[in-house]
């Protein structure tokens, strides 16, 4: 089963938004075992909507339609459809009554353009808006499925997940169970990763196994098919087996998970306190767990350390040390992350200097990094780094580096 998705908006094309719709039906609909093969983007003009409909017909068994189900003028999706397919527009007095409830609750007056969203396409199925006003269609014709979602991701993501994708499992008698397993991997470049298990990727074909660059790390999506659930989790946990004795040094968490998060739930888990001493990162290692659910409860404190006199004269670095080996140095990490964890009364202490750029600093070259970590039982580790990329991607690297050790040492 082939699909095309298709984008409708002007505000697209004018790069106001993203259409973050298009990537995230991909990947639900690569779970259900039905392939995308083309992404479509039209702006709100009905004579290029119905060529774009055309076209799809053509190459794609299910059309996917976001946008263009609002009051406006502009909104004309389930318009040019209608004209397509020669389907009749009809009032659907539950979605009517679901927006006047609305406006009602809300102690506004409802405008009468607002009916124009409770407008269907004759003969489809209703998909539910429970995140707002206009409903969703699914429907047949000679053989081709129509489903249109409403633009905004809000609304969208949960229709399709809660009526979207029953639809298409129904409509389509789509019998097998298909199920994704991500794994995530931090240390390792996609490049190598994929050298290194280049022969299960060319013989697997169920389940699949496709690599995918995330930000400064690799990921890994496993996708098997099977009649039961059992059966496909089996077939992943065959294929996990494999990649795990291959490059399992690397492996730090699945779906979607993060590296912060991973650390924050080892803290939590060990009951252990964390403080940091930043200077390369400025806060971002700060921000990062903080953002987190429960972070009040492992997060010491901070202290953003940019220059030497704050260094010296709020974390107690010796002047020798400054003096001898440099701000940028292992001696100066070493020292911050023994203080931080000291002077905030916390379990472990990280600490962060280097030189992101764009000049050297000290004599070092724009990349080197320390990343100290004072830990519970006294001993603290310095890890040297040299990053490539700009200021904030050797800053966002370097956080990433910090969190990694820490996992690897909880």
């Amino acid at each position: 089963m082939n699909a095309e998705i298709i984008a409708v908006g002007s505000e697209l094309l004018l790069g106001q938004i993203a259409n973050t719709n298009a990537q995230y039906l991909s990947k639900q609909l690569a779970e259900l075992g039905v392939n995308v093969y083309f992404h479509t983007v039209v702006g709100d003009n009905p004579h290029r909507l119905q060529q774009a409909i055309e076209v799809a017909q053509k190459r794609a068994d299910l059309l996917l339609f976001t946008g263009g189900l609002g009051p406006t003028k502009d909104d004309l999706t389930k318009e040019t459809i209608a004209s397509v397919l020669d389907k009749n527009l009809i009032m659907d007095n539950e979605a009517l009554h679901f927006i006047e409830e609305y406006f009602r609750k809300v102690k506004r007056v409802m405008s009468e353009n607002n009916k124009k969203q409770a407008i269907v396409l004759e003969g489809s199925l209703i998909l539910k808006n429970q995140h707002g006003m206009a409903p969703g269609m699914f429907l047949t014709k000679e053989d081709k499925y129509y489903m249109l979602l409403p633009g905004p991701p809000m609304e969208m993501q949960p229709m399709f997940i809660n009526f979207g994708r029953n639809a298409i499992l129904k409509e389509l008698k789509i019998q097998e169970r298909i199920e994704s397993r991500v794994l995530r991997f931090f240390g390792i470049g996609e490049s190598q990763l994929e050298t290194d298990i280049s022969d299960l990727i060319e013989s697997q074909s169920n389940p699949t196994i496709a690599p995918l660059a995330a930000e400064n790390e690799v990921t890994l999506r496993l996708t098997a098919k099977h009649r039961s659930i059992d059966g496909a989790k089996a077939l992943l946990d065959q294929a996990e087996h494999k990649i795990q004795e291959r490059v399992g040094h690397f492996f730090y968490g699945y779906d979607d998970t993060s590296l912060a998060i991973e650390v924050m739930t080892k803290l939590q888990n060990h009951n252990l306190t964390i403080s940091c001493a930043e200077s390369v990162t400025g806060g971002l290692f700060s921000q990062n767990l903080t953002r987190l659910p429960g972070a009040s409860n492992v997060v010491g404190g901070g202290v953003v350390c940019y220059s030497n006199e704050i260094k010296q004269n709020v974390l107690n670095v010796s002047a020798n040390t400054l003096q001898s080996f440099g701000a940028v140095s292992e001696a100066c990490a070493k020292e911050l992350a023994e203080n931080i964890k000291k002077m905030m009364r916390t379990d472990i202490g990280i600490s962060f200097t280097g030189v992101a750029g764009p000049d050297p600093l000290e004599e070092k070259p724009v990349g080197t990094v320390y990343v100290g970590i004072a830990r519970q039982n006294g001993v603290t580790k310095v890890y040297s780094l040299t990053l490539a990329g700009g200021r904030d991607s050797i800053r966002e690297r370097a956080v990433k580096y910090g969190l990694y050790y820490l996992l690897k040492h909880l």
